[in-house]
């Protein structure tokens, strides 16, 4: 199922929110990763993601999830937190 545009025009908006005022307009939930949250048109999204390389340029948006309940739940946290060992595992491959 794809997103409205709308919909990717919000999450599109918080990751710039992110890029522009840094993590202090996101939510900490462990270690590197944090929330931003999207106000979609009718609901609302989730964007884990974390930040990378000299002086944080680099924005990993990781995983994804429609809001539905007060917190994240552990395994949504998990997966991203696997998709960015992974991602720092295969960066520093030669």
């Amino acid at each position: 199922m794809g997103l409205r545009s709308d919909d990717r025009a919000a999450i599109v908006a918080a990751m710039k929110d992110v890029r522009l005022h840094g993590n202090m307009v996101a939510h900490h939930l462990r270690d590197s990763i944090y929330e931003v949250k999207a106000h979609g048109r009718d609901r609302q999204f989730r964007v884990l993601y974390a930040t990378e390389g000299r002086s944080d340029q680099v924005l990993l948006a990781l995983h994804a999830i429609t809001k539905r309940t007060r917190s994240v739940p552990n395994r949504d946290i998990e997966l991203a937190e696997a998709r960015l060992r992974d991602w720092r595992s295969r960066r520093r491959s030669p």
